[in-house]
C-alpha cells in the first residue's frame, strides 16, 4: 500500500493498521462498539500529538500499538472501578421489577378483591372445597376423605367452581 496524492497519511495508516489494532483489541475487549471506539480513540491521539507526523512509517507502528497497548489497560482498570451491567441482563431486571411496580401491585389488589368478592358467591359446600385444594393445597382424594365424599364428586365440585369463578370474573371484565 502506498500513499495517494488524494489520501492523507493518517488515513493510509488506519487502513494499513487498524485491522490488526482492531482483532488485538477485541480480543481483550468484550464489547465489539467499545473496541471500535477504543481503535477510533488511538487514531485520533496520533492526529492531535504534534510529533506523529514527523515519525518513519515504523516508529508510527511502533506508536500506535504503544498507545493500543495502554489504552486496552487503561479500559481494563476502568472497567475493574465501573460496574458495568450487560443490557440484555438489565433488561430482564427490568422487567422483574415492573411486576412489583406500585401500579402492579394496585392492579393486583384489585383482582385479589375481585377474586375475594366472587368467592363469597359460590354456595358453602364450593368454597370450602377450594379453600381446602388451593389454601390448604389438598389433594382431591385427601378433600374427599376430609369431607366424607367421594373423590369424584370433590373432583366434579373443584372443576365447576373453578368455570362459575371465570365466568363471573369475565361477566366483571367484560371479557364475554
Amino acid at each position: 500500500m502506498y500513499i495517494t496524492q488524494a489520501e492523507p497519511e493518517i488515513a493510509f495508516l488506519y487502513r494499513k493498521y487498524a485491522p490488526g489494532i482492531l482483532a488485538y483489541v477485541r480480543s481483550h475487549i468484550t464489547s465489539q462498539e467499545d473496541a471500535e471506539d477504543l481503535v477510533a480513540e488511538v487514531f485520533l491521539a496520533a492526529i492531535e500529538n504534534a510529533t506523529f507526523a514527523s515519525l518513519s512509517e515504523k516508529a508510527k507502528q511502533s506508536w500506535l500499538w504503544r498507545v493500543t497497548r495502554n489504552k486496552v489497560i487503561d479500559a481494563y482498570r476502568r472497567s475493574k472501578t465501573r460496574q458495568s451491567v450487560n443490557l440484555d441482563h438489565a433488561a430482564e431486571y427490568l422487567l422483574e421489577d415492573e411486576q412489583f411496580s406500585p401500579e402492579n401491585a394496585a392492579l393486583r389488589q384489585d383482582d385479589y378483591l375481585d377474586l375475594y368478592m366472587h368467592l363469597h358467591q359460590l354456595p358453602a359446600h364450593q368454597q370450602e372445597i377450594l379453600r381446602l385444594r388451593f389454601g390448604q393445597e389438598l389433594s382431591c382424594g385427601e378433600i374427599a376423605t376430609a369431607l366424607k365424599k367421594q373423590e369424584n364428586v370433590v373432583r366434579v365440585t373443584l372443576s365447576r367452581s373453578l368455570n362459575l369463578l371465570r365466568k363471573l370474573y369475565q361477566r366483571t371484565r367484560g371479557e364475554e
